[in-house]
């Protein structure tokens, strides 16, 4: 049978290490922390063999006395807990195990110096063991020295990854940092090399911080973005629909000033571009929430690394509802992303506004009466229109040609725009379906002669749990035997123009890929989006120029009509002024 035994306090410090301290950046984590808490302007990180060799912070912080420097090294011992209510938490550090847990699995010094103290004190640990605390020289601040991190642990070097994959860790962690504080200085060096250098900003223009490691083209097309609900508060920036990348790396949220990877706040941030981002892509985004120490509880997790609300419903929804107005109402024209030193002078998205029927010149019979089937205008709007007179006063201009059967180029003002027939009158027709999903409005017309389209089971099976969905959406689909479905009804949008076993065989891929989610409504817009690309004016169809400028105006009066459903520009603008650039008349 097993005795119970008390833990010796060398072991319990290198448990603890193990949950607060994994790799060479989460010890730069906790030490650069300690340093921002103790009012530090000034941090420099030496690091050599990615952290493995030597880790070295150096602050001008406020600097302990010999006491503290001593209880500093105790675990459960700290100075950021000036009450007994565990959640009134006002510091990034809390817990007390993060310098006796690094102490534990390194050779650690650490080296002190109050205001209040005639010199500097210095603390050596080996081996888990302390030494007295002993004067040295140090003008201010605090330097503590990790040496030879995990040997005494050998078996967790194993599980470190390359230096470039650590340093890359670490570079990460103190650009997270930096962003949350922009009046610090952070200077880094990897084996003398300086690698990392962002100073401290006096004039409090955090955007330049952001820009220093997120770059130009984000800081420069993002949207700003600001909401307060309750006693909480957002701001940051966004990147517009378009300009989403392959990773969710680019996504920095932020609580109270603490960096975390929350999966509420991460499931916000995409809830809230929704179906105008593809699937797969991601949005980047800047993202500052504050709220009331008592309303968050940052215990939940060893690394800090996630938070838990007091009222998860009330952040979830003003994350969601402040970046969608920004997406819907603000300007968020960005650099399309063509390269070359012709094509990267286009700007895709005209600074699109909540624009409206009443403020584009159209009245809401006119917005009411564009056939998505013909894209022709109605005899009203014609009339309304008439022959474009002026029309170079709108947003998108006047259509003046179309090239290569799928492109429309259009004259403005100050320039000229070019249309993605197909991408733009896509995303018209997925929006429209989307209104008339919700208001239970798409019309459904029956089939003469019923289509049966032959699956295997496993398909039908999937198919008939989102049958719910298909009746609304003006599908009228049943069983039909062993390996086949029968469907008697389409909708009207799509009567004669579509090749239904194709679309049905389309549309069980796209949900096959939310087998995983129980989101109704992520499966809801993916059969829409399919049926809006299948009931778009195809890349290949002559328009004529009514047709092409009844597009442009019916696109001016839909918000989010500057991407496709994949999240692709549906148009480039390119102003006179970058057009005379190019042939050097000024």
């Amino acid at each position: 049978f097993m005795i119970i035994q008390q833990l010796p306090d060398h072991i319990v410090n290198q448990i603890a290490a193990g949950e607060v301290v994994d790799r060479p950046s989460s010890v730069v984590k906790e030490l650069v922390e300690n340093s921002l808490d103790a009012g530090a302007t000034q941090i420099e990180i030496d690091i050599q063999d990615a952290g493995k060799s030597l880790i070295r912070v150096k602050d001008n912080g406020a600097g302990m006395v010999s006491d503290d420097l001593i209880m500093a090294l105790n675990r459960h011992a700290t100075s950021k807990l000036n009450t007994n209510n565990l959640f009134d938490i006002q510091f990034l550090g809390f817990r007390g195990e993060a310098l006796p847990s690094i102490a534990s699995v390194s050779r650690f010094t650490i080296q002190s110096k109050h205001k209040n103290e005639p010199h500097a004190w210095q603390i050596d640990v080996e081996q888990g063991t302390k030494s007295e605390p002993k004067p040295c020289a140090l003008r201010d601040g605090t330097i503590i020295e990790v040496r030879d991190l995990f040997y005494l642990t050998p078996a967790r070097l194993k599980f470190l990854k390359s230096d470039h994959s650590e340093m890359l860790a670490i570079r990460d962690m103190i650009e997270r940092l930096a962003l949350a504080n922009p009046n610090a200085t952070f200077l880094v060096t990897h084996n003398g090399r300086q690698t990392i250098q962002f100073r401290a900003l006096t004039d409090g223009n955090h955007k330049s911080r952001i820009e220093s490691i997120m770059g130009k083209n984000f800081i420069t097309n993002a949207l700003n973005i600001a909401g307060d609900n309750q006693n909480i508060t957002l701001h940051g920036w966004v990147s517009a629909p378009t300009d989403h990348v392959g990773t969710s790396q680019d996504q920095y949220l932020f609580v109270n000033g603490r960096s975390v990877r929350d999966k509420l706040l991460l499931g916000a941030l995409k809830g809230a571009y929704g179906d105008t981002v593809p699937h797969g892509r991601y949005p980047q985004a800047v993202l500052f929430l504050n709220l009331p120490p008592e309303q968050i509880d940052v215990n939940v997790h060893p690394a800090k690394a996630e938070v838990r609300f007091q009222d998860s419903n009330i952040v979830r929804s003003m994350i969601v509802t402040t970046i969608r107005h920004a997406l819907l109402g603000e300007n968020i024209g960005v650099r399309a992303q063509v390269g070359t030193n012709f094509l990267s002078r286009f700007s895709s998205g005209w600074g699109q506004k909540n624009y409206s029927a009443q403020n584009l010149g159209l009245s809401e019979s006119t917005q009411a009466s564009f056939d998505h089937e013909s894209i022709q205008p109605s005899a009203r709007q014609y009339d309304e229109i008439g022959n474009q007179s002026g029309a170079e006063k709108f947003p998108l201009g006047s259509a003046r040609t179309q090239i290569h059967e799928n492109y429309i180029v259009a004259q403005t003002e100050q320039g000229m725009v070019i249309i993605d027939q197909h991408a733009a009158h896509e995303r018209l027709v997925y929006e429209s379906f989307k209104r008339n999903f919700l208001s239970q409005k798409i019309e459904s017309q029956g089939l003469l002669t019923p289509d049966i389209i032959e699956l295997n089971d496993e398909d039908i099976f999937l198919l008939m749990e989102y049958k719910p969905i298909f009746d609304q959406s003006g599908f009228v689909i049943e069983s039909f035997g062993t390996g086949a479905i029968i469907i008697r009804s389409i909708p009207l949008l799509l009567a004669g123009r579509i090749d239904t076993k194709r679309l049905i065989t389309e549309i069980v891929d796209d949900v096959k890929q939310d087998v995983a989610t129980t989101r109704v409504e992520d499966s809801m817009n993916r059969i829409l989006s399919t049926m809006a690309c299948h009931g778009s004016v195809r890349s290949g169809r002559r328009l004529t120029l009514d047709e092409m400028n009844a597009l442009l105006r019916h696109m001016e009066a839909e918000p989010l009509s500057g991407q496709c459903n994949h999240g692709r520009p549906t148009y480039v603008t390119l102003s006179l002024k970058e057009i005379e650039k190019l042939f050097e008349r000024r």
